[in-house]
This record gives C-alpha cells, structure tokens and sequence, in this order.
C-alpha cells in the first residue's frame, strides 16, 4: 500500500464517529497479523467488526464504509501473501517523533502487540495450540510478541513469562520491529506449514510399438 493509501486508511477510521473506538492502523496491522495466524481460518464478516469499534459495535446507519473495508481488504490480502509465502513484511510501527528511550520505543510496539492480542482474546485458536501438548514452537515467538505487554496482562502464561525472562533486550526499535516479523513467520510454520508439492508419480507406460 501506497502512504497516500495508508493515510486514507487511518482517516477513515478517524472518521468513525464517537462512542465507536476504532483500531488505529498500527493496532490494525497486528490484528490482521493475529487473525491470519489462526489455525482456522476466520470469515471477513467475523474480524471486521472489531476493526471499526474495540467492542464490536454497529456502524451508525448512513455510514459509508465501503473505501475503507476495500483498504482493510487490501492490507490484509499484502499480509495473507508475505505470510503464505514466508516474505518480510514491514509491519506499521511508526517511530515516535521526537528522540526516545528504549522504553519509549517500546510505545512504539506497543499498539501492533495490542492489536495482535486482540485477535488472539477473541479468536483463541493459536493461544489454545501454545498451552497445549507439543507448544514448545509457538512459545518462543510468542514470548517475542508479548515482552512489550506488562506481565500482568499474561495470565495463565507462565511458559511465555518464563521464555521472555531468558530474552535480551532488543537494542533499539528497528530490532523490536524485526522480532516482531520473524515471530510472525515462526508462528505461521506452525499454524499454517507450507504444503510441500508431492512428488510426481511416474505416468504408467502404455504397450511397446
């Protein structure tokens, strides 16, 4: 998506009018990532809702959302592909504008994690696969993920709070941002491997001439 695409997206969520609480796009972003991520796939007309209220409540009748819907479509579609294909993606984390602390990078991250909370709160397939039999693959990425939230968010988490206690620091925010991309591609190994294509079986051989 274009800046001039992505500008109109986030106007368009600041359009929606009051008690609505849209995500923003950095939270929408991670969302998305979050919903892609399901074992199972979840239908448009299940995740979008939240997208335009944190609550999920209805649009105001005469509300146009037809330009946004096809701009949430568009990036979710950038998204399907760059984890399908297991391409890096730059995830939306936009840099604070004046100089920072590394704990103000970490507000940075922040609204992308929170986002992906989301989805993983209201679609629990993947956080019901970690605290299972055989999560040792997801702990770790989801541990890259959740260090940015204060640990009293983790309840029933001890797996994660006890990997993200072995894990250093990022050294500044371009490397919190790729953490957060490769967790995204180590998660998808395993809630969405890619398919090998089988081998091809030999044709049978037709009658000697």
């Amino acid at each position: 998506m274009s800046d001039e695409q992505r500008e109109a997206l986030q106007q368009g969520l600041d359009q929606i009018p009051a008690p609505l609480e849209p995500l923003d796009i950095s939270a929408l972003d991670g969302y998305l990532c979050g919903i892609l991520l399901q074992p199972q796939a979840i239908a448009l007309a299940q995740w979008l809702p939240t997208v335009f209220d944190i609550d999920g409540r209805n649009l105001p009748k005469g509300f146009d959302a037809s330009p946004l819907r096809a701009l949430i479509e568009q990036r979710y579609r950038e998204l399907n592909h760059a984890i399908e294909t297991r391409q890096w993606f730059d995830p939306w984390i936009f840099e604070l504008e004046e100089d920072v602390e590394d704990e103000e990078d970490e507000a940075a991250v922040f609204p992308w994690v929170a986002g992906f909370a989301t989805a993983l709160t209201l679609f629990p397939g993947l956080s019901d696969l970690a605290s299972g039999a055989g999560s040792e693959a997801l702990i770790e990425p989801l541990a890259l993920v959740y260090r940015h939230l204060d640990p009293e968010d983790l309840e029933d988490a001890d797996d994660i709070l006890a990997e993200i206690e072995t894990l250093e620091p990022p050294a500044d925010l371009s490397a919190a941002v790729e953490e957060l991309v490769r967790a995204t591609l180590l998660l998808a190994d395993v809630t969405r491997p890619v398919r090998k294509p089988s081998a091809a079986r030999p044709k049978p051989r037709g009658p000697g001439r």
